[in-house]
């Protein structure tokens, strides 16, 4: 596979998504942001839609309608007095139902369509990686120089905003870090699946250790593992490449919890260590 130009990119741009998916994915879990991950990951549909129909580049208008949502759950839970997952679930079902009726309205169903729905990593160009390079290191320059905020925000927010931390720019960065995220992440998985890299990574790290450090590292590594262990997978037994690389998360996500410490058989299995 790494013979042909298509395959390179893939990888390259592959590690790229990894690295930003496995070190937001700490976040995501500790905060239990997952369902607002899969809320926002969904409405990227509306915004893939608009790109369709008005001939502009998807993945930007996207990128708007992500951040958009991003921040509309952060104020609608926080002003209109509703709980989040509530919040999610209208945006969510509003945004994929605004896509639905845009594209049937211009008759754009197409292969096109079909990509952003479940990927097509092995179509990206040099361009694609360079994006989403870019975009991913915005990402994880935010989540490094608010580090500190972040930990004391996703484990105790009200002690956080007793001690000053900016809370509300910090969740709402959070929000918007997210929705870059999964919109860099769209080739690679596809709508449908891009959550999963948002969420199964820091799981996994989660099951095997309760220090945040080592968390951040076997979601790095679970991540990466899986994108390159899927990409070649994908490539031998001609499979799609985004539905393999987050079963291969999966796989990796189960064997965590049969080798977590906190397993009676494990623990025995230590201890007599």
């Amino acid at each position: 596979m790494l013979a042909y130009g298509f395959g390179q990119r893939a990888l390259v741009g592959g590690l790229i998504i990894a690295v930003t998916c496995s070190f937001i994915s700490f976040f995501v879990i500790v905060r239990r942001l997952a369902f607002v991950g899969m809320g926002i990951s969904h409405a990227a549909f509306g915004g893939v839609s608009i790109g369709i129909v008005a001939g502009v580049d998807p993945i930007l208008t996207a990128g708007g309608f992500c951040v958009l949502v991003a921040g509309g759950i952060g104020w609608l839970s926080r002003k209109g007095r509703l709980h989040e997952d509530a919040v999610i679930g209208i945006l969510f079902a509003s945004a994929m139902a605004f896509g639905v009726l845009l594209v049937s309205l211009a008759h754009a169903y197409n292969l096109d369509l079909m990509s952003y729905l479940f990927g097509s990593i092995l179509a990206l160009s040099w361009t694609d990686v360079i994006s989403a390079a870019a975009l991913s290191a915005l990402v994880i320059t935010f989540l490094v120089l608010f580090f500190k905020e972040l930990l004391f925000f996703v484990f105790d927010e009200e002690t956080a905003t007793a001690s000053g931390v900016p809370v509300r720019f910090v969740y709402y960065g959070l929000l918007v870090a997210m929705a870059v995220t999964i919109v860099v992440s769209i080739k690679l998985v596809g709508i449908i699946l891009v959550s999963a890299l948002l969420v199964i990574p820091g799981a996994t790290g989660l099951q095997l250790t309760r220090n945040y450090r080592g968390v951040i590292v076997i979601s790095l590594v679970a991540a990466v593992t899986s994108v390159v262990a899927g990409l070649f997978l994908s490539s031998g037994f001609d499979i799609p490449s985004g539905a393999t690389i987050v079963l291969v998360l999966f796989a990796e996500f189960m064997l965590s919890v049969a080798l977590s410490p906190r397993r009676p058989y494990m623990a025995r299995l230590l201890g007599k260590g």
